[in-house]
């Protein structure tokens, strides 16, 4: 593997903004000026504060994935789509649950938005296959899909891919698997990332970011132990030397 220099290690990073209100959000966000890092909105901040929280980080300089996680009737993905076109978000998600045309009506809702003219490009979308928190047992017994978690999670990929998107939410353990079903350039999103000495927290299917890196994932979203440490900051640079192997 070819190693990273820090600032390619940064660029990989998205930073779970998991906060009840945007004044400390953005406070945190803050702290990684200049990094090159992404941010992360997810359902508790968007909740919380609204699309202007968006807007702010993208005043900042900052690249932000949406996590919202949209999984309805076609015709309603497709407008929330155009909504987070409008808010400038680089990235948001959909459940690969939701299947092939809700999918598609996701990818032309943003689409629609720009030959509109009321957003300037379309963000990339993505899609969740399974919840990093999701054990075999809660697959087979709770969720009533049967198999391996590796090939639901392969099958909601290859769905992905047919219906117009540029990759998927994952965790680091099926990376390989995705990468070999749908080509390198089908992008890979993984949560569940804990650094070393970290706590798995209420995650399942986890890795460091080492790992997660030599695995040849595209993106690593972290939170907890970047966003509950005493120094955010110093925090994101120790992963970032554990990325890079400094």
């Amino acid at each position: 593997m070819k190693e990273l220099s820090l600032r390619q290690a940064g660029a990989k990073v998205m930073v779970a903004l998991d906060k009840p209100e945007a004044e400390a959000a953005l406070r945190l966000a803050d702290q990684l000026a200049d990094t090159g890092c992404w941010m992360k909105v997810g359902m508790e901040l968007f909740y919380a504060a609204g699309p202007s929280v968006v807007q702010e980080l993208k005043t900042r300089g900052f690249k932000v994935f949406l996590d919202v996680k949209m999984h309805d009737i076609p015709n309603t993905v497709r407008g929330g789509a155009r909504s987070i076109a409008r808010l400038g978000a680089d990235l948001f998600n959909v459940h690969a649950a939701g299947g092939l045309a809700m999918m598609n009506a996701a990818v032309e809702g943003a689409e629609e938005a720009v030959s509109e003219g009321v957003a300037e490009r379309v963000p990339l979308v993505i899609a969740v296959t399974q919840l990093t928190s999701t054990t075999r047992e809660t697959l087979n017994k709770e969720i009533g899909i049967p198999g391996s978690i590796e090939d639901t999670v392969v099958h909601y990929a290859r769905l992905a891919r047919e219906a117009g998107l540029s990759g998927v939410v994952a965790s680091p353990l099926e990376v390989r698997a995705i990468k070999a079903a749908c080509g390198a350039d089908f992008l890979t999103v993984t949560p569940g990332i804990r650094p070393l000495g970290s706590e798995a927290g209420d995650q399942s299917r986890i890795s460091t970011p080492r790992i997660a890196v030599e695995g040849g994932t595209d993106f690593l979203v972290i939170g907890r132990p970047i966003t509950g440490a005493p120094d955010p900051r110093e925090a994101f640079e120790t992963i970032l030397k554990e990325m890079t192997g400094a």
